[in-house]
């Protein structure tokens, strides 16, 4: 599953993130940092996602680009847990993507607040 606008390097990567992290999903959780995480569930994992989404930003104000970069490593594979323990695949996540390119984001924003407008 590869997304039509994503570089192929790009769409490898992610592909064989999500196959490490599927294949270590069931590992021991003693020997498996991923495993680990999806033995401690999905609050842990949502917990770390955050905790890594806070250390990215701190990176980007305060730190070195290769700082930066490791950060935004780190908060990519978490996020990829985190989809992952929610059966979501990032070739989802970059199909939306593509639906979204060319729409304004205020235009997007506005799009998703009349939706719940609608569902409340």
């Amino acid at each position: 599953m590869t997304s039509p606008s994503a570089p192929p390097a790009l769409n490898a990567t992610l592909e064989r993130l999500e196959a490490t992290i599927a294949q270590r999903r069931a590992a021991d959780p003693d020997a498996s940092y991923v495993a680990r995480l999806f033995a401690k569930g999905l609050g842990k994992i949502a917990q770390k996602l955050g905790e890594e989404g806070v250390e990215t930003v701190i990176a980007a104000l305060s730190e070195s680009r290769e700082a930066l970069v490791g950060e935004a490593a780190d908060l990519i594979f978490h996020l990829a847990v985190l989809l992952a323990a929610k059966d979501i695949r990032f070739a989802e996540v970059l199909a939306e993507l593509d639906r979204r390119e060319g729409v304004s984001g205020l235009a997007e924003k506005a799009s998703r607040a009349e939706k719940a407008a609608r569902k409340g």
